[in-house]
């Protein structure tokens, strides 16, 4: 029993920051219908500038500027080459983000070579025991941090005049536009805003117990797709909800291996895609998502 809490609370912990990942997804889809493949280079970037800079100005105001770093790129993207196709087919812009993630991640890995990065984060390898649960505290600090983002996130999308703006163009971008509000800044904000997640989200993905930023991390971000994709793509509480489903059922399937030794090595890896798969026989449209109904 004490096995499976920990695998649990580990999943909830990590499904948090898949959350903060799929989160990126949604707002950007939300704001522009684009699917961003290019979320796993903002990742990087984010995650990147933190390791190169916590050693010269501290960890904090290094994190700060990583996640500040991230958003301008997710904006300069959005500026410089997205803007240039808007009103192309969402197929084509979404083939674009794929041009863009290729470009930024191979740059990046370029940079870092084969080099395994620490962020600096305080809280190192320590273990937190309650009741002979054993938990990281950065499993328990990355729970706490993305439950806290998540809830500013929707009640700002909730309650501000950005949160009216991005709803709206959500719903109808042409009426949205007659009625004043500047598509092209919102679609510039879901960028910086997507860009800022993926930076917090890389630090929980490098921290104990994983060895630290390396090339595979920008991995992290396909894991978290089908997060964005069961809870529906353009829900925000689905993604909230898919990345925590898509934590605990890769927590308990690796946890769990030995005894799925039948299924073959590695489903810890397969099983959020699985999972994706069951729920989209069910709904297409993912748990949360919108049904599009059309006239013929």
């Amino acid at each position: 029993m004490t096995t499976f809490i920990e695998l649990l609370l580990g999943g909830l912990s990590i499904g948090s920051v898949y959350a903060l990942i799929a989160l990126g997804f949604v707002v950007i889809f939300k704001a522009t219908e684009v699917v961003n493949f290019a979320h796993a280079s903002l990742l990087l970037a984010g995650g990147y500038v933190t390791a190169v800079l916590h050693d010269d100005i501290g960890f904090w105001p290094a994190l700060g500027v990583g996640i500040a770093g991230a958003a301008v790129v997710g904006s300069a993207v959005e500026f410089f080459v997205m803007r240039r196709y808007r009103g192309s087919d969402q197929s084509v812009l979404a083939i674009v983000t794929i041009g863009v993630d290729i470009l930024l991640t191979t740059e990046l890995v370029r940079r870092m070579g084969t080099d395994v990065m620490s962020l600096g984060d305080p809280w190192g390898d320590d273990v937190v025991t309650i009741g002979g649960v054993t938990l990281a505290e950065t499993r328990i600090a990355a729970f706490l941090v993305a439950g806290l983002l998540i809830t500013v996130f929707l009640l700002a999308f909730r309650f501000t005049s950005w949160g009216v703006s991005m709803r709206a163009a959500a719903e109808n971008p042409q009426t949205a536009a007659l009625m004043g509000i500047r598509l092209g800044r919102v679609s510039l904000s879901a960028w910086a805003v997507a860009g800022a997640l993926a930076a917090v989200a890389a630090l929980f993905l490098t921290v104990f117990p994983t060895p630290g930023l390396e090339r595979a991390t920008s991995l992290a971000a396909l894991k978290a797709f089908p997060a964005a994709i069961l809870g529906g793509l353009d829900s925000t509480t689905g993604a909230l909800v898919g990345g925590l489903l898509v934590g605990v059922t890769e927590s308990l399937a690796t946890g769990y291996q030995s005894d799925l030794s039948f299924l073959g090595r590695g489903i810890g890896d397969l099983a959020p895609y699985l999972v994706m798969v069951a729920v989209l026989l069910v709904r297409p449209a993912g748990l949360f998502g919108t049904k599009e109904l059309s006239r013929v």
